[in-house]
């Protein structure tokens, strides 16, 4: 069992917290008052704050409908213009409560906040950060509160949205361009669970957690934070602080291998544990290329189309071929909103490859087991495996890394194989984990 952790801040000197604060902690006008208060406390504790705001509660979503019902196919520049409405409201909202309480706020957009991304409307990259004018709210003495999610084009000029998870990227990014002391993402959980709390009630909070093993569980359905928040937070060493905005209890650390061996010789934490947690995505579809000439450059024809359509893929396996025939199976997972553009993709270089036919499965889901310890543990494996076949849970693909062991099921066995392997590695906590909001941001 690991130990309590804690990340030091010296007291002395004025240190600079980011704070963001996702939809379910702003979902109504009474959150954004305790959120606020929250924040003057930070203030009146001496550090200058800078706070990164998500849309209210479903926003964001109910903006998405609207458009819809206005237009099967929006323009993506006006759907950006759209949906970054979402933050603005959030933030004056709470810019106003922090000065109903006596200190002074300051909103500002992505763009004014010095966000500069891609032109990539709905999935924008931040290429560069300039937070002038937040540096200058800072120094005269202010709260500067940022809308998430949003930047500015660097060539266009558009307004672009950052996708999913934008708001935890904003934060992350202007912690590191500001150089602040730590980045607090705060949503309606106690910080990083071995498990979805949803899923497994018995659950136990993670004190702290490598940027790989993070990365490795938000790219296999966690939920808490995404991959491209913890991918920034790594490249510019940024800790992540995640917590909740409903209680006041000490969250989880996400920071690098050195600053946790350092804590641990320190005596601020124990060592870390083999597993770090097990999660589910249900969100994948697998994909089989049926009767493949069984020769050297069929695969790369297959994942060449894919590319060439712009499709991210995850899990690949290729059957032995059929001696009869000197063909095989191609079969790989990619996300379902990609399944159908990957078999036209496919479909339209089927003499070129030289296949059958296609077969698309969607009800299968991705169950994961993530942690460092793995490195240095045999018996991992055996154990994964004995505690799924004893569940009755049949494997259809087996993907590892370093630190991952991930398996494709039927989608109906998803939550009882998380919950058998939360079992099986003596993940289980003694009492219930609190979800205090519903959404896990």
């Amino acid at each position: 069992m690991q130990g309590s952790f804690s990340l030091r801040v010296d007291s002395s000197v004025v240190s600079l917290i980011v704070q963001k604060y996702g939809g379910s902690s702003v979902a109504d006008a009474a959150s954004i008052k305790r959120v606020a208060r929250r924040i003057v406390d930070t203030k009146k504790a001496g550090h200058d704050v800078v706070v990164v705001v998500s849309a209210m509660g479903d926003s964001t979503d109910e903006l998405l409908d609207l458009a819809e019902q206005v237009s099967p196919l929006p323009p993506a520049r006006e759907l950006d213009m759209l949906l970054t409405a979402g933050e603005r409201i959030s933030m004056a909202l709470l810019a106003m409560a922090i000065s109903d309480l006596g200190a002074e706020a300051r909103s500002y957009t992505g763009s004014q906040a010095g966000l500069i991304t891609d032109s990539a409307h709905g999935a924008a990259r931040i290429i560069d950060v300039t937070p002038g004018r937040i540096r200058s709210a800072l120094e005269e003495g202010a709260i500067p509160i940022v809308a998430g999610f949003q930047g500015v084009a660097h060539d266009t000029k558009d307004i672009t949205t950052l996708g999913r998870g934008g708001s935890d990227t904003t934060a992350v990014a202007l912690a590191a361009a500001l150089d602040a002391s730590v980045c607090e993402i705060y949503t309606d959980v106690d910080g990083v669970f071995s498990a979805d709390p949803r899923v497994v009630p018995a659950a136990r909070q993670v004190p702290f957690i490598t940027y790989e093993e993070m990365l490795e569980l938000a790219a296999v359905g966690a939920k808490v934070l995404h991959l491209r928040c913890v991918e920034y937070a790594r490249r510019f060493d940024m800790p992540i602080h995640v917590r909740s905005s409903f209680s006041q209890r000490e969250g989880t650390f996400v920071m690098s291998p050195q600053a946790i061996a350092t804590a641990i010789d320190e005596g601020r934490a124990m060592e870390q544990p083999i597993i770090s947690g097990v999660a589910a995505d249900v969100n994948d579809a697998k994909i089989t290329v049926v009767g493949v000439a069984d020769k050297p450059g069929q695969a790369a024809a297959i994942f060449k189309a894919l590319a060439g359509a712009g499709i991210n893929v995850d899990m690949i396996v290729q059957n032995v071929s059929a001696a009869s025939t000197g063909r095989t199976d191609v079969t790989f997972t990619c996300p379902q909103g990609s399944a159908t553009p990957a078999m036209k993709a496919l479909d339209s270089q089927r003499e070129a490859i030289g296949f059958e036919s296609l077969r698309v499965d969607d009800q299968i889901a991705k169950v994961s087991l993530v942690g460092a310890g793995m490195r240095s543990h045999p018996g991992v494996s055996a154990t994964f495996f004995e505690a799924l076949a004893d569940a009755s849970i049949n494997v259809e693909m087996i993907s590892t890394s370093e630190i991952r062991i991930s398996v494709v099921t039927r989608v109906d066995d998803a939550q009882r194989a998380v919950r058998a392997l939360h079992t099986a590695f003596g993940l289980d906590a003694d009492g219930e984990a609190v979800v205090y909001g519903g959404s896990g941001r």
